[in-house]
């Protein structure tokens, strides 16, 4: 990786006009003008940089580039000047651009806005928004005939069987039957066609099945039923639980007393966890779902994007004095194709159709074309040009006498079976074949094969890119460890913890009661009180209850009534232990959660505002929440401000990573070795602390937080300033260790493929920890590699400084954020794919649907290697649409030629179409049963698979061997025949037709590796049918002359010295230059 990669760099004009703009708003002084003067010049350097080499040192960074030969944007080779330039690149552009211009003639995108949506009045919205409808078919009824007859016919194979059939129309140019191309055509066709069909029908009917969803719309007379393709932009959706969201809305109000719903949005962003989504407080504040239509209100909402994980918008309720405004973040959304998972909940729809998250989030489908089929199109090409080059060579023989032009067409025909319609057929049914023994396959049973033409893709694979959540991991987590620093407590001593804070409560509680009895007052945080070295009991307790304060889970009980109820009240709910889910929108949390509850301190209930804990000795103990702050992938932490009701004691607890909480604890000697030794064990750590506030410290925390969070510019900057005003000296309370349960065998699952020569790249939307930590404990990362964590840039300096960086790093493994790899694609994507394919393994986190579509396809394109995805959820399905083979969980054929010197067929009619099918058929399909060594040893050794990944099979230089083999036994067949005939010439078509086909059944058995009973079969019954079919045909042979011992003989010379010396060649080659797999099986 050290090497450099060469970057061919050319001067730019562009920093003088740089330069200028600088100038210019440097002068704007103070004020608003010079605000804008620093945001210029950030765009001036990024500007700049736009032409720098990417091999610069940090020094070099620093100093005046002016003397660097520089890079332009989005430019990998270099520009050639001179004319050749002029005329190459010239021609280039103005093509490039012709065709731009008629693509945005014929399909002018309409430009996205942001748009003002009034609650309640879809006939209010300005402009025309698209239909919420959902739409999977490729094709409608006018196109799907000739789609897919283009798909066909668009590749060289196909078109010139076509060609070669149209031409027996005319009488000319007919050499044969009409059938004997037809046929075969007809049947390739009809196959294609019907299994296009079968799946296009069954895309409609899906669609049909989603747009035909009804929901309940809320008007001014009261709910009406609408189906989910009727639903516009502005109408108030009611959602019951369970149900899909068939829009992006803004959440307005739920059944739920807290003002907040979970949703599943395991369909959008592949994560199984549960979403806490809050409701707007004006709506949610309104006596009845009818008042939303009594107060004038609207919805600021930005433009429809790509992003999932954001977005920006305003609440605005008009009729009010003053006006009410409400920000809108995330929080306050709901998106399409995810699931209600508790309540009722009622929005007001602001994206519809095309314009929802999650259809812009997927990609069109399009058709897979295996490598094989590709590179029999380019082998087809060849014999072509050979068959154009042959029936050339005919016709001069001829001395171009008469129609030359018309004898060149016909000796066009007589050779095109030197292109076998047959291997068409067979390559087909062979696909069809490998389809049908995945599926039956006992050792992976339940598997369904839904592209039954590219079966054989799986054995080309360089490239395997996987999903993190359900497909790696099973996304249960089990609490591991807990480490205090002096003791850490494991899985077998967990009833250690349960004795001492049982007996910790009760001390507790008997101290209580006996201040209650004296009238004690609640004592007060004391930050000055001198230290006290604490015992293994308090500090364990400390740290549990610590543990079941800070996190945002959330208890959930099924209510008894009805299903179809909206509104339940606290009567029709079960509170019973039996009955109670915990959900998060991290698995982490509901585990830590549910491991607090098996020691004893169990949570119970919990809202906005509060949280109830049962002790073990079954005390309530109710906490009221002051502050949350949530976990966010820039401060690696969440924390939260509670308030003990019996004690009105004030506690900031938080927990986080141990990059980010290891700079705000005290000081320790402990936790940095033992994040480190979790981390080896493949366990996901969190360093849990707290820090007491006196009642006035927190005062005067809030009266800043709010003031900060009213800020109109960088809000965000300051709310973090003053929140990491508290984040200082904070105690150290524990270490705890999660771990994500895998797969079944899917460590040596990887092992295997590793070895096999594929390399792995995990693509994720969860955290950057996460993925670490399942990277390594999945051994996507051996234990001996190192990691390179690639830091978060936004901008060109950053993705320049930190490539280099990486650059310097050897056999290290990637670990890079979807923010981040969009801005080094978007300016290096060239030298960061070069990059990025010598690393042993690549983990991308925080990836969006299309991110992981587009490094499928930047992988296809930099490469040109084959592609594998593997998914389990709807945000999967772009990356499987778009890699060569998607999982959601060879052949050769062998041809002779045949001519005569003369521009009429020898073998005409049956005799053809009986060579194409049932003379030859079988045995060439039986070898879709070879086997070059056993399953249990290609498992054993998975090296093997490199073997195949160099497709040798079909390689250039096999392609001519089988070509030379073709002409030797072609002209051995019709010398030897033409030799050997006494006096009717009609012998020769017997004696070399009946040498033909033994010679085929005999190559066939040359090329098999492993006999299979069925292969023998299909060997006996096609030299069967032949024999039988000689009875018949009368018209093509003579058959007084076929019972005579002249014609055996005469037939099994020519055969055996068409045959014989390959045989001895294989022999000789196998003895002298073995396979690799000839010494396993040995």
């Amino acid at each position: 990786m050290a090497e450099q990669i060469p970057l061919y760099p050319v001067r730019s004009a562009a920093a003088a006009a740089s330069g200028k703009r600088a100038a210019y708003f440097s002068a704007a002084g103070p004020g608003p003008g010079a605000e804008r003067s620093s945001r210029y010049q950030l765009e001036d350097e990024s500007a700049h940089l736009d032409e720098m080499p990417l091999m610069m040192s940090e020094e070099g960074f620093e100093n005046d580039e002016s003397d660097y030969h520089k890079l332009p944007r989005a430019r990998i080779m270099r520009r050639k000047r001179g004319l050749e330039w002029f005329v190459c690149g010239g021609l280039k552009f103005l093509c490039t651009s012709c065709c731009d211009w008629l693509i945005n003639i014929c399909q002018r995108k309409k430009e996205l806005k942001a748009r003002t949506v009034w609650l309640g009045y879809p006939e209010k919205c300005e402009e025309k928004h698209p239909r919420n409808s959902i739409k999977n078919q490729k094709y409608n009824v006018f196109t799907f005939i000739p789609g897919v007859l283009y798909e066909q016919f668009k590749f060289f194979l196909n078109l010139y069987f076509l060609v070669v059939s149209c031409s027996q129309f005319v009488p000319a140019l007919k050499i044969g039957y009409l059938y004997t191309y037809w046929a075969p055509l007809g049947f390739v066709l009809a196959v294609t066609i019907m299994r296009e069909a079968i799946d296009e029908f069954r895309r409609f009917q899906r669609d049909k099945e989603v747009n035909s969803q009804l929901y309940s719309k809320l008007t001014v007379r009261g709910k009406v039923q609408v189906k989910s393709s009727d639903i516009q932009v502005g109408d108030l959706i009611i959602v019951e639980k369970n149900q899909r969201i068939p829009s992006d809305m803004v959440f307005l109000r739920t059944s739920e007393k807290a003002g907040s719903c979970f949703i599943r949005t395991d369909q959008l962003d592949g994560e199984t966890d549960w979403k806490l989504k809050v409701a707007v407080s004006c709506t949610q504040r309104l006596p009845a779902l009818g008042d939303l239509f009594s107060i004038n209100a609207y919805v600021y909402a930005q433009k429809p994007q790509l992003d999932i994980h954001s977005f920006e918008g305003t609440f605005t309720r008009e009729d009010s004095d003053p006006p009410i405004h409400e920000s809108l973040s995330i929080e306050n959304t709901l998106w399409a194709s995810t699931v209600v998972a508790s309540g009722t909940i009622i929005g007001v729809v602001i994206y519809t159709g095309k314009e929802t998250r999650s259809v812009m989030n997927t990609s069109n489908p399009k058709n897979k074309v295996g490598l094989l089929d590709l590179e029999l199109n380019q082998l087809t090409k060849a014999l072509f040009l050979a068959l154009v080059a042959l029936s050339v060579v005919m016709v001069t023989l001829q001395g171009f006498s008469g129609p030359w032009y018309r004898s060149l067409f016909r000796f066009l025909l007589l050779f095109s079976y030197i292109i076998p319609i047959s291997l068409r057929v067979n390559l087909d049914m062979g696909k069809a074949a490998y389809g049908w023994m995945i599926m039956k396959d006992e050792n992976i049973p339940g598997t369904v094969v839904r592209t039954s033409t590219i079966p054989e893709e799986l054995g080309r694979l360089v490239y395997l890119l996987t999903d993190k959540t359900g497909t790696l991991t099973r996304n249960e987590m089990v609490f591991k460890r807990l480490h205090l620093g002096t003791v850490s407590y494991g899985t077998d001593t967990m009833d250690e913890i349960q004795n001492q804070l049982m007996n910790s409560y009760s001390q507790t509680q008997s101290q209580a009661s006996g201040n209650n009895a004296s009238s004690t007052p609640p004592r007060k945080a004391q930050s000055s009180a001198p230290k006290v070295r604490k015992s293994v009991s308090s500090r364990v307790h400390e740290a549990v209850k610590a543990v079941a304060l800070c996190h945002n889970v959330t208890p959930v009980y099924e209510a008894r009534g009805a299903a179809g109820e909206t509104e339940f009240t606290e009567a029709d709910q079960d509170f019973s232990d039996d009955n109670r889910t915990y959900q998060a929108s991290s698995p982490d949390e509901v585990a830590l959660v549910q491991w607090t509850e098996s020691v004893g301190l169990t949570l119970v209930n919990r809202d906005l505002t509060s949280m109830q804990l049962r002790t073990p000795s079954g005390q309530i103990l109710t906490y009221c929440i002051l502050q949350t702050f949530p976990f966010t992938s820039e401060s690696k932490r969440m924390g939260v401000i509670v308030r003990d009701e019996s004690t009105a004691e004030i506690t900031f607890y938080m927990k986080g990573a141990d990059v980010a909480m290891s700079t705000v604890v005290q000081y320790n000697d402990w936790l940095e070795e033992e994040c480190g030794n979790m981390a080896r064990e493949g366990l996901r750590t969190l360093v849990v602390a707290k820090r007491a506030l006196t009642d006035e410290q927190y005062q005067d925390f809030e009266n800043r937080y709010n003031q900060a969070k009213l800020s109109i510019h960088d809000r965000t900057l300051k709310v973090a300033a003053v929140v990491e005003s508290l984040e200082r000296e904070m105690e150290l309370l524990c270490l705890t260790g999660v771990e994500d349960q895998l797969q079944t065998d899917v460590r040596p699952t990887l092992e295997m493929l590793r070895n096999a020569g594929l390399k792995i790249w995990m693509l994720t939307g969860d955290k950057l920890e996460t993925a670490t930590c399942i990277a390594k404990s999945s051994h996507l990362v051996s234990r001996t590699q190192d990691t390179h964590v690639f830091r978060p840039v936004t901008s060109r300096g950053e993705a320049h400084l930190e490539l280099n960086a990486f650059r310097r790093k050897h056999d290290c493994a990637l670990v890079i954020s979807g923010d981040s790899l969009e801005v080094c694609l978007k300016y290096y994507e060239h030298e960061f794919v070069e990059l990025a394919c010598q690393c042993p393994a690549v983990v991308c986190c925080r990836c969006a649907p299309t991110q992981k579509a587009h490094i499928v396809k930047l992988l296809q394109q930099h490469t040109g290697r084959r592609t594998c995805a593997i998914g389990d959820g709807g945000n999967d399905v772009s990356m499987i649409q778009a890699a060569d083979c998607g999982i959601g969980i060879e052949g050769k054929a062998v041809f002779s030629s045949v001519f005569y010197f003369a521009s009429v067929p020898l073998y005409q009619g049956f005799l053809m179409v009986g060579y194409a099918t049932v003379y030859t058929m079988f045995p060439v399909f039986s070898l879709v049963l070879d086997q070059d060594v056993k399953p249990e040893m290609a498992m054993l050794y998975p090296e093997l698979y490199k073997d195949l990944t160099k497709g040798r099979s079909l390689s250039c230089k096999t392609f001519l061997v089988w070509v030379l083999i073709s002409i030797y036994q072609g002209g051995i067949l019709m010398f030897g025949a033409l030799v050997l005939f006494e006096s009717e010439f009609v012998h020769v078509v017997a004696i070399s037709f009946t040498a033909l086909v033994l010679t085929e059944l005999l190559m066939v058995a040359l090329t098999v590796r492993t006999w299979h009973w069925l292969m023998a079969v299909a060997e006996l019954l096609s030299l069967g049918c032949y024999v039988a079919s000689l009875a018949f045909l009368n018209q093509y042979f003579d058959v007084p002359f076929i019972m005579t011992m002249t014609f055996v003989w005469k037939v099994s010379a020519i055969t055996v010295v068409s045959c014989l010396p390959l045989y001895i060649l294989k022999y000789l080659k196998r003895k002298l230059s073995p396979p690799s797999y000839s010494k396993l099986s040995s």
